[in-house]
């Protein structure tokens, strides 16, 4: 075997390239992986804000996107696979360019082996560090012979998987230039199968899509050819949504790691509020209680926090009454609520990302 030795220059050379490429990593002299700590979200104008808020529609939403999605769609079945054809189109037509893949797979559970597919849509994805939105897109399975009825899960999770697709619709043009004016920091949508259990939740029957990525993602090297680090370290802060659309959600903390962004939501809601921007929307109601601490709820998000990764649980306290029940439906969701959270989330996004629209509107109403 020949073996090949670097002489004196060489190695210097190397030496210097090693030292150059850690000053690069360590802007402000911390390493790209703790950016996040300290990341610094815009403060988006008066006048941004109503721009960026122009092209979300809820009439449309409902009609592009929940309610294709109110449709029986466990793992496996044809609404599920028209669910993800679904979201592929959507997000395949946009002009920002999103790469869309499939982590499909097979698990067993109470009822035998079953296909999952999970989907993830990244914006950029050879950008270092990511802001997740995720929900699960499945609904939960019902014996037909049991109850005879289809179960629609309205709030879990039709409108959630709606509101995402509604953002990437609303700000097609923002997250396009963000994309080009950012390269190392962008937005990736998760939408997740088999969160419900199969039978009876338990660690083995719950959960399949998450547990699935998570592990995936840690396995694969981020950036390209790392050997430290891995997806999951690109992950600065991981949005869940889940149970939204009923009337008069409130939204606790459950991570104190992640509480200034849930207080950040609650600025928002009270900015856009005293803009007028928000429909039936009383002084006396708020939907983001970051001082207001909330016991843990098993979902999504926890085989990624379990391997570290920051989370922001936007599920409400208490679950809204018709969950798990066939009232789960179109008729029981609160239009106005989903309208004021998709312009809550949509700005949350915008300002994390640094993202301003373009032409403001009414700049001279901006503060």
């Amino acid at each position: 075997m020949n073996e090949r030795r670097h002489g004196p220059l060489t190695m210097h050379f190397l030496n210097a390239l090693i030292i150059f490429g850690v000053f690069i990593n360590c802007i402000n002299g911390i390493p790209w992986t703790q950016e996040k700590l300290t990341h610094r979200a815009a403060t988006l104008t008066a006048g941004e804000i109503r721009s960026a808020l122009a092209h979300t529609d809820l009439d449309q939403m409902w009609q592009r996107d929940l309610t294709p999605l109110l449709v029986t769609r466990y793992p496996g079945t044809a609404g599920s696979l028209a669910v993800q054809q679904h979201i592929k189109a959507t997000l395949g037509s946009l002009e920002a360019g999103w790469n869309v893949t499939e982590d499909s797979f097979e698990s067993q559970t109470p009822y035998g082996p079953l296909t999952f597919t999970n989907l993830i849509a990244t914006l950029d994805p050879s950008a270092k560090r990511r802001l997740v939105l995720a929900c699960h897109y499945d609904s939960k399975y019902y014996p037909p012979q049991w109850h005879g009825r289809e179960f629609q899960g309205a709030t879990d999770s039709a409108v959630p998987c709606a509101m995402m697709l509604e953002l990437a619709r609303a700000l097609d043009q923002e997250l396009k230039t963000q994309k080009s004016s950012s390269p190392d920091l962008t937005l990736q949508l998760l939408f997740f199968d088999g969160e419900e259990a199969m039978f009876q939740w338990t660690a083995t029957d719950s959960l399949y899509g998450s547990r699935h990525l998570a592990q995936r993602m840690e396995g694969t090297p981020h950036p390209a050819g790392a050997t430290d680090t891995n997806l999951l370290h690109g992950i600065d802060l991981f949005v869940l949504l889940d149970l939204i659309g009923a009337p008069g959600p409130r939204f606790g903390s459950q991570f104190s790691s992640t509480s200034r962004w849930l207080t950040r939501l609650q600025h928002i809601e009270r900015r856009l509020h005293s803009m007028g921007l928000l429909v039936d929307h009383p002084s006396n109601v708020q939907y983001f209680w970051p001082n207001m601490p909330v016991g843990f709820v098993e979902d999504d998000h926890v085989p990624f926090l379990n391997r570290g990764v920051r989370i922001l649980h936007l599920i409400p306290t208490p679950f809204p009454s018709v969950w798990h029940t066939f009232d789960d439906n179109e008729e029981n969701l609160d239009r106005s609520t989903i309208q004021n959270l998709n312009k809550i989330l949509q700005i949350f996004s915008l300002e994390y990302l640094n993202a301003r629209p373009i032409n403001p509107q009414n700049p001279q109403n901006a503060p």
